[in-house]
């Protein structure tokens, strides 16, 4: 299996840490179909793992990563780490992008005892295994990403309030978490399903579940989307002009490509976030200002959750004083995290006897051409536009 990456430290040893460092290994998809936020990760972790040996490393010891490309492929993924393991006796694991590939690689980490602190799984699946081992490092799980959104369509006085909603979601974990985590919520709260369709994650033309959702003239549209899908769908929206009161979309909008892709007709469009460059917690600052520097450009909510993972196992390893692979040290690293909370560039995170974060997603929305914080109020740089404006 082709070494992706390796960033390497003084006295590096052949197998494991040794003495000099500490070697975490890593399998991520670096081509394939998770390749783009595949490669936002490795550029977090690679940041993270920069910062920690820039000031003193880890237990005074360097970082060396050690990273796999496992090509989008669940079977290679799980490989990927039997040998990382097994063959490397690397001291630390973290997990890869998508819940497709987390499964596999957390399973395969427990069955060795390893704590598994992972960037990018977030679909409820990932908490009904019953891993011991892991933890997400983000805000919210994927159900959980539209709490606040929510909460705020149900607290409106019952004459403004949306009566209607039409959800189209990949059929993906993440995706159709997302959104039928805001479906369950608005069903409880009265609001009614008018259509409900769920599409291959290969589909380019949308136009059949367009017209369905303009047909049904829903008060809501939401979009269980990754990218390009979710830019496709709302292009066949607008081409119908189907004017929604709300549209929310996860991932899509947050994406820099976004406004180029979609044109001037952002106003209003909505995406949860668990991570802003804005946030004025101390821990975000450092770490903006040190990607900018590397990079030359701000961080995204992809860089940041790996640096949120980083930033996690950072506090277990300096809180237990060990990064050994050997089950003792392994188990008191994941014992510590089950009762700590971690400051990270996302905040404080504490996680349940599952590993899912106690906490929730930002609500961001199109505002002028530019995507703002407009939940929680004490967060928020815009007043949430409703209805949304024609799009």
């Amino acid at each position: 299996m082709a070494l992706a990456s390796t960033l390497a430290a003084c006295g590096a040893a052949e197998e494991g840490g040794g003495d000099d460092e500490i070697v975490i290994g890593i399998s991520l998809p670096l081509t394939g179909d998770f390749s783009e936020p595949g490669k936002g990760i490795q550029r977090g972790y690679e940041a993270w793992a920069e910062y920690v040996n820039a000031n003193g490393g880890l237990l005074g010891r360097d970082v060396r990563l050690e990273m796999l490309d496992d090509q989008s492929s669940a079977e290679r993924v799980a490989a990927d780490y039997e040998k990382l393991i097994n063959q490397e006796q690397v001291d630390l694991v973290v997990g890869p992008f998508s819940t497709r590939l987390v499964i596999p690689a957390a399973q395969v980490a427990q069955d060795y005892g390893y704590l598994f602190v992972e960037p990018a799984g977030a679909a409820p699946e990932v908490f009904e295994e019953g891993f011991e081992n892991l933890f997400y490092a983000a805000p919210a799980v994927a159900d959980d990403h539209y709490k606040l959104l929510a909460e705020h369509i149900l607290s409106m006085p019952e004459s403004e309030r949306p009566k209607t909603a039409a959800y189209a979601s990949m059929d993906d974990p993440f995706a159709q978490g997302t959104a039928y985590g805001l479906k369950d919520a608005l069903e409880e709260g009265g609001v009614k399903t008018v259509v409900d369709e769920v599409y291959p994650p290969n589909t380019t033309d949308f136009s059949s579940i367009a017209a369905k959702v303009a047909d049904s003239k829903a008060d809501i549209v939401v979009g269980g989307s990754q990218y390009q899908d979710g830019v496709n769908l709302i292009v066949a929206l607008q081409q119908l002009n189907y004017q929604p009161k709300l549209a929310a979309f996860s991932t899509a909008p947050t994406e820099t490509e976004f406004a180029e892709a979609i044109g001037d007709k952002t106003q209003g469009i909505i995406a949860p976030t668990g991570y802003t460059t804005k946030a004025d917690y101390p821990e975000n600052q450092e770490f903006v200002k040190f990607y900018e520097e590397k990079h030359g450009e701000a961080p995204g909510e992809d860089e940041a959750n790996a640096w949120t993972t980083g930033q996690v196992v950072a506090a277990a390893v300096e809180a237990v004083e060990c990064a050994e692979p050997d089950p003792e040290c392994q188990s008191q690293l994941i014992d510590w995290l089950r009762e700590n909370e971690v400051d990270t560039v996302v905040g404080p995170l504490s996680w349940d006897d599952k590993g899912r974060p106690q906490s929730a997603h930002m609500i961001q929305q199109w505002v002028d051409g530019e995507i703002k914080i407009v939940l929680p109020k004490d967060q928020a740089e815009a007043e949430f536009i409703f209805p949304k404006p024609a799009w």
